[in-house]
Parts: C-alpha cells; structure tokens; sequence
C-alpha cells in the first residue's frame, strides 16, 4: 500500500475510533492500539509532510504557544439570553410569544455552564473557533479547540460555509482529576469547571489546553450558506448527521409540558457529564425567530430558566484531618447523609484552619451545606440556634496525624503543613524530589518506578534508595536485571555529589538551587549546617530570617536526624567541594538577559555566585546590576527605565577582576 493511502486509512480509522469514544461514548479501539495506529500515522507524516492535513487527528496535540489571542469579528453576533427564576416568568414568557405566534412551538434545552464559542468550517475543514467575547468580538482560539477530540475537524456533507456555536466544557470527572493534580502541586483550586473550562480554553500555549481534556456541545447553526432549515430541532438533526456532539432537546406546545421538562432536566442534572446552570426555552420555527427579532440585549424567542442553589440543613458529626503529598493538612466535616443537586453527601469541605475558625464551626453543630459549582460540597454557615449546649470550640491538630511531627502553618499563608521528612503522607513527593534533575540527579528513577518501590514496600524514604537489593529491583514488573544494573549504578554515581545538590534534595522549604550553593560554600560541611543557629544562618547571602528558621526546625527534626543517619551510614557525600573564591561581589544581585560574546549564562551565573554574588531572575529596584548580551529583551528595557546599571559580559569580568 503506497504511503498517502495508508494515511488516508489510518485517518479514517482514528477519526470514527474519535467519534465513537468522546461523542457516542462506544469505544471501538483499546487504547493501546488507538496509540500505536497514532503513532504510525505521526512517523508516516513525519517522512512525508507534504501529506499533512488540516484535520488529521495528529495537528490535535496543540500547535505554538502564542503571545497573544487575535480579534475575531462575528459574521453573526453571539446573543446573550435574558434570564427568568421562576414558572410565573416561563408562563408570561409562553403567553406573550404565544399571542404574536398562535400555536408555537417551543424546544426545552439544559443550559449548559461553559464557555461559548463559534466555530467556522469551509468546504468541510475546521478552519478558525473563537470565544463569544461581547457577542460582536470574540477571541481567535482555533489552536485550542483543535485539541477537543469531540469536535470535527473535517465533515462529510456539510455546506461550503457553515459556522456552528457550542459549548465548552470541562467534565466533572475531568475536573475533580484535575483538582485532585492541583491540591497535589499545591496549586490553586479552580472553583467549578466552568472556570476551569475558560482558564484551560484562553491558555496561551495550546498543549495545555490539551492535556486538560476539555469537550464541547455544539446547539446552534449560526450560517449554513445556501442551506436553510424550516426548525430549530431540524438543524440540530442536520449537525448530529455531520457527527457533532449536539445538546439534547424536547419540544413542547403547552406550559405544562415545557414545566415538566425544565423541571426533570433540574431533577436529573447529576446525570449529565457537564455541569448545567438552568434550561433554555427556545421557540423552535426559525421563520417565527425571525418575525420575533430581538432587542439590544437579547432575542425574543428564547429565554434561560436558571434553578435556584440548592441549600440543605444536615449535622456535623465529625471532622478528619487528611494529610497530602505535599504535608497540607485539609479538615473536611463528616455530616449526616444528605440528598443534594442529585447525590448523597455525607462530607464536605472546610478548605483549612481560617475557615474553621471563621465561621466557628464545631462538631455536633446543624449547618447549611451546598454544592459549590453543583459539584463540591460546601458549609454555607452554622444555625446557632440548634447548637448543641456542649459543642467544643475545634482545636486544630499541632502534629502530623499520620507521623506524628509538629505541624507549622505557612509563612504569610492559611495553610499548616507537616514538615516531616519521611512522613509517610508525603513519601511519593519526597522521594521523587530527591531524585529528581535539580537535586540528587538520578537518571531512570521516575515517579513510576519511586511509586512502585513504595507500594511494594522496598522503600519508605529517600535514605532506603541506597541500600536496595539488585535481585529485588530486578524482579520488578517493567524492569529486569539490565535495568536494574543501570539503576543501582546512577544511584551509587550520586553518592559522589556536591552538597549543594544533597541540601536541595533533603527539601528544606525555601532552600533551592540557589540557596543550597550558597549555604554549601559558607559552611563547608552538612554537619556545620545542622549546627548553626540563626544568626549563622542568616549572615549567609540569599538567607532570609524565614528561610533560616525553617533550616534549624528542619535539622530540630528526629524524622531529619534519622533521614541524614541512613545517608551518611550509605556513604552519601555530605561536604562541599566547592568553595566561594571570594566575597568581591557580596551583596549584589545580577540579572542576565541576552546571548553574551564567549561564556553561557550558567557560566557567568557560576562566577557571579563564587564571588559572593548574587543572580536573580528578574528585574527589580534591588538589581544591582544587568548583564546584557546580544539580543537583550524586555530586562534589558526594564532596568533602563529604573536606572538599574546595565554592563557587559567584558565589564562583570572587570568587577571579578578588581
């Protein structure tokens, strides 16, 4: 088979293997074998790139990272709807419709909660989406909706120009995943997918929007060309043809039957995979839309029923203390089962101490729970009225309740957190840090293999890693005696690194990279570390009063002092090997932008640092000086305008000189 036909072949394969798993939820391929026919088709277009395609199912992965979304001007305005809350609003609505159109007919939609977008196609082709914007003016994020695997980006039997408006959408499994990554990073929470769905569609690089999987209902024809539809429902029938994701819909030419429908789709909202804000009642002739027009706001032919939060009484009959990866300890209240937005809850959410303490929740109180975003469940408030008399104020826990280590809340922040070095909580993160590139730099020991060893017993901190068993190793699914031979090597090749990259490792909050070189060249030694106090500490460049006390809490630690013991009885090198040549450049911070003539940046970030300097990595008004090269950028423009020093690679040589 020559190469264009079996990339035509393996597109056609992969793209209804697409449409049968994210828009008819029937998958037809495991997912391996969906990779390995991907991979094919990317090493086929690989060797012939004149074949490549607008809609193959490989441009999906993301394109560049732009600097900046372009305007994209409407062909037809995105029209907001006016909003009613209750059936006397729906009935006023259907009568006033009613007597400009006798007998209409009506279509009852859920309302999807997402972010509205039109998307063009020409002779078939995805060729551009964008957001709503103000209904006139949208963004250009085509890149972006070309990662959604539930949108067409070739059709069969569609006009020569057709725009279509959707919905995107993060699920609600996508999105508690994606909050369950965030809590893990220490990230931020998005409060609902709606947000999410907004944050991940206006990421500036594509790849991002791709990996948080976002979906999209399309439910309206903008413009067809030449094509016309008689109803609404008709053209929703023509885009399912075409293989969109479509919302679903009911008609209806009573009040009692639009009531009926809006109230089952509130009833029954936890049965859909996206989140929904209320039903949208539409007339459904498009001939009658028409003759109806709209106002400056909104068209007279629809309006968007929007359901009330629903609130619930229940008890509060304890609350637990969850420790992460990263030691946060996160309260959470256990309440009587409770029927809300569709689910049973029997926990919710106290987010941290501040909350507790804020709204003065204690156990056996009656509280108002909700569900945030209709998806976590949340404590509104407490009915003081029904508090029991012997309800205790809630004492938040001073240690770890997995490890047992003093806990301490965050400098300037609301979280407390364990900092026990081999708290079994936080052994994944830990380990993975210590291994990683920027610390102890072991090559093959991936968060796969670290959660293996973990599962499996063989380790229980980043001290074990050295006294692992190579038949052990080699017994492990997925590696065998070669790999095992190659990973025992890296771990013993480690044993022999700098300082530095040991402090770095240990993760002692606040002392990275920098910070680790710096206390590594004061004082010399691991053991002249863990005996200094904070006077000591704090006389060393880029050590902060706060940094030095986490250092001496750390080293206070036993779970510390049993970490270090198991690295130094292993061998591991705990002195530095290299010394600071001087203190010419103590006190000063160093910016570098540009290519310099004879030296890479971490050459000259090297020296400044040996003598004593600093570099930082931004421009501030306490930048010292900025070493500017060849094609200097927007650091270079910012320490002009707060008259910052700007010298050359040939004048910071002169200063190590002097």
């Amino acid at each position: 088979m020559e190469a264009k036909d079996r990339i035509e072949e393996l597109r056609s394969i992969l793209n209804e293997a697409n449409y049968k798993y994210y828009v008819e939820d029937a998958p037809t391929l495991q997912d391996y074998e969906y990779d390995r026919l991907l991979r094919e088709l990317e090493n086929l277009e690989k060797e012939y790139p004149e074949l490549v395609t607008p809609d193959s199912p490989t441009q999906r992965v993301g394109g560049k990272a732009v600097e900046s979304f372009a305007s994209v001007s409407h062909e037809v305005p995105l029209e907001s709807l006016q909003d009613v809350f209750s059936y006397d609003e729906v009935s006023e609505f259907l009568d006033k419709t009613g007597k400009a159109l006798p007998d209409a007919e009506f279509d009852v939609e859920p309302k999807i909660d997402g972010l509205s977008v039109a998307v063009r196609y020409e002779n078939g082709v995805f060729v551009q989406g964008a957001t709503r914007g103000n209904g006139v003016t949208g963004e250009d994020v085509s890149e972006n909706l070309k990662t959604i695997k539930s949108l067409p980006l070739k059709l069969d039997g569609a006009p020569a120009h057709l725009i279509v408006r959707g919905e995107v959408y993060m699920s609600k499994k996508v999105f508690r995943e994606l909050n369950a990554e965030r809590e893990a990073e220490e990230k931020p929470l998005f409060a609902n997918p709606r947000n999410a769905a907004a944050g991940s569609l206006r990421q500036l690089d594509p790849k991002i929007a791709a990996e948080r999987k976002l979906d999209i209902v399309v439910f309206n024809v903008q413009t067809a060309g030449e094509l016309s539809f008689k109803t609404h429902s008709e053209s929703l029938e023509f885009l399912k043809k075409l293989r969109f994701r479509t919302v679903p819909h009911w008609e209806y030419r009573s009040l009692d039957g639009v009531k009926e429908r809006i109230a089952y789709i509130g009833e029954n909202r936890e049965e859909f995979d996206y989140d929904i804000d209320g039903a949208v009642i539409k007339v459904n002739s498009l001939s009658a839309r028409r003759e109806l027009g709209s106002t400056a706001k909104a068209p007279r032919w629809a309006v968007a029923f929007k359901y009330p939060p629903e609130e619930k009484e229940t008890e509060v009959t304890d609350i637990v203390i969850q420790v992460g990866r990263t030691g946060v300890l996160t309260p959470k209240a256990v309440v009587k089962p409770v029927r809300l937005a569709g689910t049973t809850v029997t926990n919710a959410t106290l987010h941290n101490a501040d909350f507790i303490s804020e709204k003065d929740i204690r156990i056996g109180d009656t509280v108002v729970i909700r569900k945030a975003g209709e998806i976590i469940p949340e404590i509104l408030r407490v009915v003081s009225d029904k508090r029991p008399e012997k309800a205790k104020k809630y004492e938040f826990p001073k240690t770890c309740p997995v490890c047992g280590e003093p806990v301490s809340r965050d400098d300037g922040g609301v979280a407390v957190r364990c900092r026990g070095a081999e708290c079994p909580a936080q052994r994944l993160r830990h380990i993975v840090h210590f291994v990683s590139r920027e610390a102890m730099d072991i090559d093959g020991l991936g968060e796969s293999i670290v959660a293996l060893l973990i599962d499996k017993g063989i380790i229980k901190s980043a001290g074990d890693l050295y006294y692992l068993d190579g038949q052990e190793l080699a017994a492990l699914p997925g590696l065998g005696k070669r790999s095992a031979e190659k990973l025992l090597a890296a771990i013993e090749k480690s044993k022999s690194n700098d300082l530095s990259r040991l402090l770095c490792a240990l993760g002692i909050p606040q002392v990275g990279q920098s910070a680790a070189k710096a206390l590594a060249r004061a004082f010399g030694s691991l053991e002249k570390i863990k005996e200094a106090n904070i006077f000591d500490l704090t006389a060393v460049n880029d050590i902060g009063e706060v940094t030095a006390e986490y250092i001496v809490e750390w080293f206070a630690s036993p779970q510390s002092g049993h970490l270090i013991s198991r690295l130094v009885e292993a061998g591991v090198n705990t002195m530095s090997k290299e010394e600071a040549s001087g203190t010419k450049l103590a006190g000063k911070t160093f910016v570098l932008t540009g290519t310099l003539p004879s030296m890479a940046r971490d050459e000259a970030k090297n020296l400044i640092e040996k003598a004593g300097g600093k570099v930082s990595g931004s421009v501030s008004k306490k930048t010292s000086y900025v070493v500017a090269g060849e094609a200097a950028g927007s650091k270079l423009t910012k320490a002009n305008e707060l008259g910052i020093p700007v010298i050359s690679e040939e004048e910071l040589l002169s200063l190590l000189d002097e």
